[in-house]
């Protein structure tokens, strides 16, 4: 037994680990140097940002991988900026969107100062256990949302308090799939309710890009009639991911000849910008510059890509209908691109409320220590000059969502879009039969 002891001593100062500390050192190095190297502003926000290096670095000699990654999270956060963030390996190289991937398939947003079900899935465990959309969320587990909350008011943040509570509701509600979670709620009549979910599989289509963690996408298109039987068609979607493209594409053509088209980016969180401009091209017959992406070497022309053929492969022409879309404080990154972009040359009209304001460009590099840092590398400013970041896209009808419209089943954000669409002068796209 002396001797086991002996050989951990020896292999604790062995070389190998020394190699692993000077490992994470150059991981630390590496990703101050990719932000100096590559970020657009020379200024780096206002922070100095070789002091910050100098002032964080003594702490990361020697340091454990764990302390590597708080000390590259600290560093990156005082640029205040989006699109900053370190990836640890485990989740970056996980095929299966990481092992919390379980739902308990509910959505919920800050209404009000409470955590309120915004939508529940049919096919999903929440609507097995009987949860309804407009109870309010008090706890998950032994986790209070009044305590959660709180912490948000003392700290102060890049993002609203309404994205980061319902982001943190949203991480408390994952877990292992087939694993429980205790929910408790305060129902319509404010009686206080208990339910005990079992986590199933998180629903849509498992997206890897590059090396990038896995995602969850998912897809829902649907027709609806506005008040005097206007057809208009509804296309949601979860992500900015390349696999989505196909059936965007199909929906946009399935919807042709409808009277609108109303893109619901509310909860979509961004993704793969260079997707937009194929999205946009739906609804343009010109090459019109949605934005500029403003680098620290070049500024590139965000450009929409009409779309001239259809997924079948017959020659078709962009939706000249009304288009609106739908965001709120979740939406995020290309969700604003698009819909600010499309706003600023008046081609859609945005209805909601104001988007995170989070939609600085960025790319991912592997550090020495396999980690990925994410990290932003130009600006956006859309057609007419806006500025997104830290700003946001500001619907040009802004909607408050109640928690009694929701118990009433009413979607007041889509109900206004379909009026809208309604009383839009009816304009005819060639080939169409509106």
């Amino acid at each position: 037994m002396k001797s086991f002891f002996a050989l951990v001593a020896c292999l604790a100062s062995s070389p190998l680990v020394a190699q692993d500390r000077d490992l994470q050192l150059d991981s630390f190095d590496a990703a101050w140097r990719l932000v100096h190297e590559t970020h657009f502003d020379t200024t780096f926000n206002g922070v100095d940002w070789p002091a910050v290096r100098d002032q964080l670095r003594p702490r990361a000699v020697g340091a454990s991988q764990d302390t590597i990654r708080q000390l590259i999270q600290e560093m990156v956060g005082r640029l205040g900026q989006s699109h900053f963030a370190l990836i640890p390996k485990e989740m970056a190289d996980d095929p299966k969107g990481g092992s919390g991937s379980g739902t308990a398939g509910l959505d919920v947003r800050l209404i009000d100062g409470q955590i309120v079900v915004t939508d529940v899935d049919p096919n999903g465990p929440a609507a097995e256990g009987g949860v309804k959309v407009g109870w309010v969320l008090t706890s998950v587990d032994d986790r209070t949302v009044d305590d959660l909350l709180a912490r948000i008011a003392e700290r102060k943040s890049k993002y609203s308090a309404p994205f980061r509570a319902a982001a943190s509701v949203a991480g408390w509600l994952l877990g292992e799939p087939g694993s429980t979670v205790t929910l408790h709620f305060l129902d319509a009549e404010d009686q206080p309710t208990m339910r005990t979910i079992q986590r199933g599989p998180a629903p849509g289509e498992i997206v890897k890009f590059g090396d990038f963690p896995a995602f969850y996408a998912r897809f829902a298109a649907r027709e609806v009639r506005a008040g005097s039987g206007h057809a208009v068609g509804v296309i949601w979607f979860s992500t900015w991911m390349v696999p989505l493209m196909r059936q965007v594409d199909s929906a946009v053509n399935a919807f042709r000849d409808l009277d609108g088209i109303v893109l619901d980016l509310r909860g979509n969180r961004g993704g793969i910008a260079a997707m937009i401009m194929g999205v946009a091209g739906h609804f343009t017959t010109r090459r019109d510059t949605l934005g500029l992406f403003r680098s620290k070497q070049a500024t590139l022309a965000f450009a929409a890509n009409p779309r001239r053929v259809s997924p079948d492969g017959h020659p078709v022409v962009p939706f000249a209908g009304p288009v609106a879309i739908l965001i709120d404080d979740l939406s995020a990154s290309a969700s604003e691109i698009f819909a600010g972009g499309l706003q600023a040359i008046h081609r859609a009209r945005v209805f909601g409320s104001t988007s995170l304001g989070g939609v600085l460009p960025a790319r991912w590099d592997r550090l020495p220590n396999g980690d990925l840092l994410y990290h932003a590398i130009a600006d956006f400013v859309t057609a007419d000059g806006t500025i997104l970041e830290g700003r946001g896209v500001l619907p040009d009808d802004p909607i408050t969502v109640t928690r009694n419209d929701l118990l009433r089943g009413s979607d007041p954000v889509l109900e206004a879009a379909l009026r809208w669409i309604e009383a839009s002068p009816r304009t005819t796209t060639p080939g169409g039969t509106r």
